[in-house]
């Protein structure tokens, strides 16, 4: 089930981004808290941020975070990896939007695949000096058809 996320859903957000970042980056493991991800959620994301997720029963799986034009957020746990539902979420955004750019580690060679496949190409490549975790990063783009 697909559906908009609210206050109550930001810490099982949060544990959603935090489980699929560690396992898609561990050597950026440990870079906040439980607690800090969750501040950011609630205070950062949810005020900025149409946020929505899957769940499989009860178990929140996967979320997307997006704004104007921009993703901010797109993670699902790695059990629930290969299933269709970053493609679910993503094309809430798309559905949603003429254009859409996100960020993306260079290094994180699958989330780079999954976007390309799915129309985004990479219009900038950077060292990374300007994000919080010192990491050369991507800027992708998708404009509907």
């Amino acid at each position: 089930m697909l559906r908009p996320l609210a206050l109550p859903d930001m810490g099982a957000a949060a544990r959603v981004h935090r489980a699929a970042f560690d396992r898609a980056m561990p050597w950026l493991t440990g870079l906040h808290t439980p607690d800090e991800d969750h501040w950011f959620y609630r205070e950062r994301i949810l005020p900025t941020c149409r946020v929505w997720g899957r769940f499989d029963g009860d178990e929140l799986s996967g979320i997307i975070a997006f704004r104007d034009g921009w993703i901010e957020q797109l993670y699902v746990l790695p059990a629930f990896h290969g299933r269709g539902i970053g493609t679910e979420l993503l094309d809430i955004a798309k559905g949603a939007s003429e254009r859409l750019e996100l960020w993306t580690f260079q290094r994180n060679a699958p989330a780079r695949r999954f976007y390309e496949a799915r129309g985004f190409r990479m219009v900038e490549a950077t060292d990374g000096a300007r994000n919080e975790e010192r990491e050369p990063d991507a800027r992708y783009a998708w404009r509907r058809a």
